[in-house]
């Protein structure tokens, strides 16, 4: 590879991670290309795998502000950039390294700050932003339904006072009693 070659694909990886949510670092020996095609098509549309030099990978990594990737990138390395859900990315991930031991989850960066592979499938086994977004919208349903329901109570302790005041009054109330049906 020429010298400019590597200086623009260190501009282009150094700003791939710049603009990725996460960055997943795996190593791929013994996978096939159609494997590899597979699991790109795995991955989705937010996250873009790419099979990256070990040292063009340290000098992006480097001039994006990464440190602690140097230990991650010994082998044959690629990268998936996830500019999406990293949860998903991470799902996707572990799920094609189940069904193909021969991926290897290293590591990666999520928000700037190194994760272990543990990290990431402990991400890969949380439940996606909608349905965590979904629990937590009924957690707060149920809490505003319970505060209604302890604003309506004393509401409601009157009306069943006031009715059984009035069954009380009726039944002290003589149905022969003239005087107090004039009244």
């Amino acid at each position: 590879m020429a010298r400019d070659q590597k200086i623009a694909a260190v501009a282009e990886l150094s700003n791939r991670f710049r603009e990725s949510t996460a960055a997943v670092l795996t190593e791929y020996r013994g996978l096939s290309t159609a494997q590899l095609t597979e699991l790109r098509r795995t991955l989705g549309a937010g996250t873009t795998y790419a099979v990256v030099k070990n040292t063009l990978t340290q000098r992006a990594a480097a001039a994006a502000g990464y440190d602690g990737l140097d230990d991650l990138l010994t082998g044959p390395t690629a990268i998936a950039f996830v500019s999406g859900d990293p949860v998903a990315a991470a799902k996707g991930l572990r799920d094609f390294a189940k069904a193909n031991p021969t991926l290897v989850i290293k590591g990666g960066i999520l928000d700037g700050s190194s994760i272990s592979p543990e990290v990431i499938n402990r991400f890969a086994d949380l439940e996606s932003r909608e349905v965590l977004l979904a629990k937590l919208a009924g957690a707060m349903m149920a809490n505003l339904v319970k505060a209604a329901g302890l604003f309506q109570a004393p509401l409601s302790q009157l009306a069943r006072l006031a009715a059984a005041l009035a069954d009380k009054a009726g039944k002290e109330q003589q149905p022969g009693d003239d005087a107090a049906v004039e009244s």
